[in-house]
């Protein structure tokens, strides 16, 4: 849903692009990990207040396009800062906490409908509890185009430098859509596993 409700207030408008249930495939590999697909659910909602609620979900892609084993969750809030600043903060079921800042940038609007931005973030802060794996950094591009939301995070972890982890493109769900994957806690479409850029 990338529209501009009337209901929303003012400060959000400029990420209302991102509001909306969407569900896709993305890829994640890293030095000394088995590359793997995945499933991906990410929910942006507001509440009438200045920020937005956020929640990803992720499993694993299995050969005949349904989902696996849950493989990760995170949530966390987005908030409009100055111009067009942003501030993220995400905790994950990992044990690791970060905020993030970056850039929101609206591209085209077309009948009251933004139909293209980005939003670049970096991390700011990174809190680990004793048990989480090292994170020390990361970078997020999040972008939206033709309808369709997609991602990238690059890292730094585990002694390695910064590098690309994971990417993803997802697609809105409709409201029959949603209220079936609020029931079954699943993902509710069949997937095909992604293509990798620059591999045949």
């Amino acid at each position: 849903m990338n529209k501009l409700p009337s209901q929303l207030p003012s400060e959000i408008v400029r990420i209302s692009w991102l509001l909306g249930m969407w569900e896709g495939v993305g890829q994640g590999q890293y030095p000394n990990s088995k590359n793997f697909s995945f499933i991906q659910q990410m929910e942006f909602t507001n509440d009438g207040q200045n920020y937005i609620n956020y929640e990803s979900k992720s499993w694993e892609l299995k050969e005949d396009g349904t989902s696996g084993d849950a493989l990760h969750f995170e949530k966390g809030f987005w908030r409009p800062g100055e111009a067009t600043s942003i501030e993220v903060v995400i905790s994950h079921v990992t044990g690791i906490s970060e905020i993030w800042t970056g850039i929101n940038e609206v591209l085209s609007i077309e009948e009251a409908k933004i139909t293209s931005a980005r939003a670049r973030l970096a991390t700011k802060w990174v809190g680990r509890t004793p048990s989480a794996k090292p994170v020390d950094a990361g970078d997020r591009l999040y972008g939206l185009m033709n309808g369709e939301l997609m991602w990238t995070y690059d890292m730094a972890a585990v002694g390695q430098e910064m590098q690309n982890h994971l990417w993803a493109r997802l697609k809105p769900l409709n409201e029959n859509e949603i209220l079936e994957t609020k029931k079954t806690m699943q993902p509710v479409r069949k997937h095909k596993i992604p293509e990798i850029p620059g591999v045949k």
